[in-house]
């Protein structure tokens, strides 16, 4: 069973997520699929402490939602809320091992073997 203030968080966050799809300019599926593809990450990371995993919450979703315009127009994806979805699942999971990766890189060297 989710820890109380897990679901209540969820619970509010969907609220605030269902009232902001409503606004005039707002792409409601974009930013529907972008929460369901972040709550998906986020739930399937518990090893994460609960403020790491709410701020990749808000990474998840805000990336989701501004992926979901150029994953419409690079793929064969033609609906907004699928879009957001992936680019919510995928902004995290991908961009982490890449952040990782770079902290193991001497950058100094990098950049001097790129210059020869």
């Amino acid at each position: 069973m989710a820890e109380p203030s897990t679901t209540t968080a969820i619970t509010v966050a969907t609220t605030g997520i269902g009232l902001a799809a409503m606004f005039p300019g707002i792409d409601g599926n974009a930013l529907i699929g972008a929460f369901a593809g972040a709550t998906l990450f986020v739930m399937s990371a518990k090893e994460l402490r609960h403020w790491v995993r709410a701020m990749y919450l808000l990474i998840s979703l805000t990336m989701g939602y501004i992926a979901a315009p150029e994953i419409i127009n690079l793929t064969f994806i033609k609906e907004s809320g699928v879009a957001g979805f992936l680019g919510g699942v995928l902004c995290i999971s991908v961009t982490l091992p890449v952040v990782r990766q770079m902290e193991d890189v001497n950058l100094i060297n990098l950049i001097r073997g790129l210059r020869k």
